[in-house]
């Protein structure tokens, strides 16, 4: 217990320094160095971490897909496609009860396809879809937890920024990793239109029939024209990638230019615009990359003090069995999403929990790359919750700060209940039925 105490110091104060409000990026740098003197690691060990830094963050090729992926988001965010996209299946399903919320979880799962940013989507269905529903008299809870929920979709479904970042801690495929993601992203989604419906026919003034929906020219030119682009960019990503034509960072340059593309369709392409885009992905990626050399410091040297010694030994204290080890990992990951972002938790918990799952024998007949492919989804659905639980679900403060005062943080935390409640489902699900996550990169890639 005694050679423990200095790892265990280094968590303490990692959750003391992180709730502090200080950025996190210096506070795992920082936490780092000052523990690698407390335990007498050499200097030589820090001049490690450096090259660490420069040859796994600076000239790592498979990151430039971030910013990349940021771009595209940003962009499409602003080229007005989303609005078009609304006001169509509004049309489409707006005369049957609860069709407003559906079109809006349809959206979100076709934007979520497309943007791969989970802030951008958010706000978005809320701007666009949260007035009309409450001018159609939906519950405020129903309305706020569609829209969280659906724009969540987003860090999940790919083309997507986690699952960029999870791929390269965990050293697996990010092609393999967008392919496994379809399926939960549409078990998901499934899940909350499923659920829509079911408060439309258990609580009909819940989720009204819209009253005044917009019905110039046809319907079906109308779908077409506006799902032609989304569904175009997502076969432009996606489609290269899963035929080997492009890297997960060439497919992620060929998404930014056809977002550009389309904006300039759409005429919203605009010196303003460029500019404005350019800047978001500036103030994304720099965030995103140093929290990343920050944790590769911290993990370097609670590695270097026997920290994930002592996490697998208290794991194997337990003695739960393989799936008892995989639930109290997830509802440790569950529990930190309530007080830490994404970000944050893949970079300190993944690479120590890695190991321990790969190691773990549940029966299945998997290949270690597979087991880790079906982990990495575990964990992306769980952080994906991360952003519905309060007190710190990013997406519930997006919500408010953009939805009308009359829709309070009370309103806002009932609504995602049951959809919290359905996340867990469709985990739960992922568990069981492994081949949900590997079916789709299996039949491209091979066993």
């Amino acid at each position: 217990m005694i050679e423990h105490i200095v790892p265990l110091s280094m968590v303490v104060c990692l959750l003391i320094g992180i709730f502090s409000g200080y950025p996190v990026t210096f506070v795992l740098g920082g936490i780092g160095i000052i523990f690698a003197f407390i335990g007498g690691l050499p200097i030589a060990f820090l001049k490690i971490g450096v090259s660490r830094i420069y040859a796994g963050v600076i000239e790592n090729w498979l990151l430039l897909a971030v910013p990349l992926f940021v771009f595209m988001g940003a962009m499409l965010d602003k080229s007005g496609l989303a609005q078009n996209l609304l006001y169509s299946l509004e049309r489409a399903l707006g005369r049957k009860r609860g069709g407003l919320a559906i079109s809006v979880a349809l959206l979100g799962i076709i934007m979520a396809a497309s943007t791969g940013i989970v802030g951008a989507s958010v706000v978005m269905l809320s701007t666009l879809a949260l007035p009309i529903m409450l001018r159609e008299k939906y519950k405020p809870e129903l309305a706020v937890g569609t829209i969280a929920a659906s724009g969540t979709l987003g860090i999940l479904i790919p083309p997507s920024i986690m699952l960029v970042l999870v791929g390269d801690i965990l050293q697996i495929s990010v092609g393999e990793l967008f392919l496994g993601a379809i399926v939960p992203g549409l078990i998901l989604g499934g899940l909350y239109i499923g659920y829509i419906v079911f408060v439309a026919l258990r609580r009909p003034s819940d989720a009204p029939v819209s009253t005044a929906i917009p019905a110039e020219g046809s319907l079906a030119l109308a779908l077409l024209r506006d799902l032609f682009a989304p569904l175009a960019l997502i076969l432009t990503v996606l489609g290269s990638i899963a035929t080997g034509t492009a890297t997960p960072t060439e497919a992620a340059g060929l998404g930014a230019i056809c977002a550009m593309i389309l904006a300039a369709i759409n005429r919203k392409l605009t010196f303003k615009t460029l500019s404005s885009c350019v800047s978001e992905t500036g103030n994304t990626s720099a965030m995103i990359l140093g929290v990343l050399v920050g944790a590769t410091i911290f993990g370097m040297v609670f590695k270097g003090l026997k920290g994930d010694k002592m996490i697998e030994s208290a794991i194997m204290h337990f003695d739960l069995g393989a799936y008892g080890t995989l639930g109290m990992l997830l509802l440790l990951i569950f529990v930190m999403g309530f007080f830490l972002e994404w970000v944050e938790i893949s970079f300190i918990v993944l690479p120590l929990f890695a190991p321990i799952v790969a190691g773990l024998d549940f029966g299945l007949g998997l290949s270690r790359e597979q087991q880790l492919l079906w982990f990495a989804m575990l964990v992306a659905v769980n952080l994906q919750t991360s952003f519905l639980t309060p007190p710190f679900g990013y997406s519930l403060f997006y919500i408010k700060g953009v939805a009308p005062p009359e829709i309070s943080i009370r309103v806002i935390y009932r609504g995602i209940i049951p959809f919290v409640a359905l996340q867990l489902v469709g985990l739960a699900m992922l568990i069981t039925w492994p081949s949900l996550v590997l079916w789709v990169p299996d039949a491209v890639f091979g066993n």
